[in-house]
């Protein structure tokens, strides 16, 4: 069954051309403006990382990479899931000093996700890494970030609607932040699902950082689950604005301050991932020889779904669809790229 929800007498505001040169407005904008905002320089990625090398992003850990073999070199290759580990590696190999980070281009497939109006097994986004200081390891620094990726968005939506007027029905992107903790939000939505507390909280609070993810609460689940080796699960969160056409909390960001090598091996043995301490990325952490970090991804085709008025994701970006979806934007003649 389709999962894909069209809202009532829903129109696209700008046609499939002009929605193509706003995307690549857009893209242009916000990166110039994150890079400003904080002290970022654009780098190349891989869209493939050894199998071998513990650089691929886990995830959830259930999630299966796009794996193949690479014959001349006698390595086993993985489509990347993030960047986040090998942003950090970068920083270290590039000799970034501290202030100063790194903005790329992730491109990745993951094949489990289940398609609807914001999920697509093509990801892309903005991988970003900034290196930082050991007294910024708090949530003061995490929070000054925040706002400054808030600001860029903001930023960017002013020009966007600036070059295209009829965007400037949409409702604008509140520059004020709301921070909440994952635990209270379980506090004050007993009984609720994460999503339920998120799409309750954020209609209220349109732009909203959820702070710690990843560590059980004291229902003894996590909020959402996150990879043990990248983020410090009491110094990261999501950034989730609220999308007035679709009626739901939509998540922009996952971000946050890294794991030092205390909070990698804590991480490690309450998630029963030990395995992981023999690969090279995770014997240089534990070994402190990598840089102190902040970092995150930024959903690009969600970006341009929120500023352009788009319903479906698959109206900002190339993928492929189930047959009922297909059928369905079709009969709401949503055009899907």
């Amino acid at each position: 069954m389709s999962k894909t929800y069209i809202p009532a007498e829903y129109a696209p505001l700008l046609n499939l051309y002009d929605t193509q040169k706003a995307i690549a407005l857009l893209k242009r904008v916000f990166e110039d403006t994150l890079c400003g905002n904080l002290h970022l320089r654009r780098v190349s990625a891989p869209l493939f990382v050894e199998a071998s090398s513990g650089l691929n992003d886990n995830l959830s850990g259930k999630e299966r990479p796009v794996s193949f073999d690479v014959p001349a070199a006698q390595r086993e290759a993985q489509v990347v899931h993030s960047l986040a580990k090998w942003k950090r590696l970068a920083l270290h190999n590039y000799h970034f000093p501290v202030g100063e980070g790194l903005v790329t281009d992730m491109n990745a497939i993951r094949r489990e996700e289940i398609p609807d109006n914001l999920h697509s097994i093509y990801v892309d986004q903005w991988d970003w890494e900034k290196v930082i200081a050991p007294r910024n390891r708090n949530l003061d620094y995490l929070k000054a970030t925040v706002q400054g990726i808030v600001n860029a968005m903001v930023d960017t939506q002013k020009t966007l609607q600036s070059v295209y007027p009829q965007l400037c029905v949409l409702p604008q992107i509140s520059p004020e932040v709301s921070f909440v903790t994952s635990q209270e939000l379980e506090d004050k939505y007993p009984g609720f699902s994460d999503k339920e507390r998120e799409d309750a909280w954020v209609k209220e609070h349109p732009t909203t950082f959820i702070i710690g993810i990843g560590g059980a609460l004291k229902s003894g689940k996590p909020h959402d689950t996150r990879s043990p080796d990248y983020d410090d699960w009491t110094l990261n969160g999501d950034i989730l604005l609220w999308d007035h056409l679709l009626g739901k909390a939509v998540e922009l960001s996952s971000m946050g301050i890294r794991v030092d090598s205390k909070a990698l091996d804590h991480q490690l043995t309450v998630s029963g991932c030990d395995d992981r301490r023999e690969l090279t990325f995770h014997k240089m952490l534990l070994k402190d020889e990598l840089p102190l970090t902040i970092g995150g991804g930024i959903g690009q085709s969600r970006l341009s779904m929120l500023l352009l008025g788009k319903a479906h994701i698959g109206e900002v970006q190339a993928s492929i669809w189930d047959e009922e979806t297909i059928q369905s934007c079709h009969d709401a003649g949503i055009i899907l790229l």
